[in-house]
């Protein structure tokens, strides 16, 4: 192998490397459960959860939103992250509430959308 062709693998190789080290990571997450209650179709107290949720990203509440006028209650954040809880879908309209890591809410307190920083 000739000095030439060791310089230009040598350069591939490190070139590779060097693009390795800067592609980006996986989405980062708030680590730990989200908690709320609600009521079923059927009338029925349930909880829904969400374990270690995306960051930065709109989440609409499975539970309360398959019902109409529905919403849920009583948003318990045990996560690592804040908690942007909406009252509506796609967390829009003027209604929210910031719960910090580890903090929780009352029964009064109605959620349809959760976004975490």
């Amino acid at each position: 192998m000739s000095a030439r062709s060791l310089t230009a693998a040598l350069g591939a190789a490190c070139s590779a490397l060097v693009l390795l080290l800067a592609a980006p990571g996986s989405a980062s997450a708030a680590t730990g459960q989200f908690r709320y209650s609600y009521t079923t179709a059927e009338g029925y107290e349930a909880v829904g959860f969400l374990n270690d949720p995306a960051s930065g990203e709109c989440i609409n509440l499975h539970g309360p939103g398959s019902e109409p006028g529905s919403a849920g209650r009583a948003p318990k954040n045990r996560t690592d992250a804040t908690a942007t809880v909406f009252h509506g879908p796609d967390c829009e309209g003027d209604v929210y509430y910031t719960l910090r890591p580890g903090a929780g809410a009352g029964d009064r307190l109605l959620v349809r959308s959760v976004v975490f920083s």
